[in-house]
């Protein structure tokens, strides 16, 4: 079977807390950002600006999911992040721990004003 095309797809693809954290991601996603379009890139859901410029995008594993967005962004909230593993724009979001609402909000809130703002695009 190939990469999904779609969103739903992507998240079919997934049982039980994996699922369930992919749904809230993408619900998330939907209210933070409603001007977004959804998108799947490199395989993964992925939000894009009305400019074309991708704002974030999310992917799950067998024991958590990542919220990837900017390292600009993700450095811009080092403060918050630090009880949670990071990569260079990821965010690790374990299964069984609560996803955090509030956070994310912030966080898309930024990469949207970064991208609107000063211009910064994706990776």
């Amino acid at each position: 079977m190939g990469k999904p095309q779609t969103i739903d797809a992507y998240i079919e693809g997934f049982a039980g807390p994996g699922r369930e954290i992919l749904e809230q991601l993408r619900a998330l996603a939907g209210e933070a950002v409603p001007a977004a379009s959804e998108a799947v890139k490199w395989g993964h859901p992925a939000w894009v600006h009305p400019s074309g410029t991708i704002l974030f995008m999310v992917s799950g594993h067998a024991k958590h999911a990542n919220v990837v967005f900017t390292p600009s962004t993700r450095e811009a909230f080092d403060a918050d992040l630090a009880d949670f593993t990071t990569g260079k724009g990821s965010v690790k979001l374990p299964y069984g721990r609560p996803v955090p609402h509030d956070l994310l909000r912030r966080m898309i809130a930024f990469r949207v004003r970064e991208h609107q703002d000063d211009g910064v695009l994706w990776m």
